[in-house]
């Protein structure tokens, strides 16, 4: 088992055919055993880019395929994953982080519930020893480097075959 926190720009993946999306895919599936987190901000977040992808004018997504894609995150998202609640605590961590890094906020949103997550991980449900740490998966350059400023283990799907 290993422990993931996912971003949009990653959880995407799971439901939109994209570079790096059959590793999410493998990484996400529930026989796999890992332990999957993300920020409660995520919810909307995928609706948006999913939705956001239907009004693509290059390269459209179908409505009946977003419509089964978000369909299929509603149903992940109350049965799937670990959502950690937006708590004033994060947002105020989250504002700090734009001082230190270059992130649009929602990414510093992300990076701030990771970060909450690795120093919660006991209360969490995460075994203290025998589990790697937790990786922040994300596609998105600047909150890669500035997680990994942070300490934490990162990876990138679009890296992944």
């Amino acid at each position: 088992m290993a422990v993931y926190f996912f971003d949009t720009s990653a959880l995407v993946k799971r439901y939109v055919a994209e570079t790096g999306s059959t590793w999410v895919n493998h990484v996400t599936d529930p026989k796999s055993g890992h332990k999957i987190f993300i920020a409660a901000i995520t919810a909307v977040e995928v609706v948006s880019a999913i939705m956001k992808k239907v009004r693509d004018t290059k390269n459209p997504l179908a409505q009946n395929d977003a419509q089964k894609a978000i369909a299929e995150f509603r149903n992940d998202f109350a049965n799937q994953y670990e959502v950690l609640t937006i708590t004033d605590s994060l947002v105020q961590g989250a504002m700090r982080l734009p001082e230190k890094h270059k992130l649009r906020a929602y990414d510093a949103v992300q990076l701030a519930a990771a970060l909450i997550i690795c120093a919660q991980s006991s209360k969490l449900g995460i075994p203290a020893t025998g589990v790697p740490p937790l990786v922040l998966v994300t596609s998105d350059n600047d909150l890669l480097l500035a997680a990994r400023n942070e300490g934490l283990a990162v990876d990138d799907p679009r890296a992944r075959p």
